[in-house]
């Protein structure tokens, strides 16, 4: 049985076999996936790959690019909604 702290499904399991021959199970913790963008949900850049209790722990300046709607949007989707927004406004 393994311990307590294994037994949630949130670790990955591995199987293994060891240099003696021994199968075991090896539990790991799962990789968090990626920030992605609201608009067009790729990739963020600049944005850690970390888990809720690691992300909590760093500054803000790690955690999210310094510009408008960093960390929501890539900079690519921001340029083109301050366009649009621009647009919308020398129409008026």
């Amino acid at each position: 049985m393994p311990e307590p702290r294994y037994r949630s499904r949130s670790k990955r399991r591995k199987k293994v076999v060891t240099p003696s021959g021994e199968n075991k199970i090896h539990y790991i913790a799962r990789t968090p996936s990626f920030a992605v963008c609201a608009l067009c949900h790729g990739k963020l850049k600049g944005v850690p790959r970390a888990s809720k209790v690691v992300g909590k722990k760093l500054n803000k300046v790690q955690k999210r690019p310094d510009r408008m709607y960093g960390g929501y949007l890539c900079p690519q989707c921001l340029k083109e909604e301050l366009k649009k927004n621009a647009r919308k406004e020398a129409k008026i």
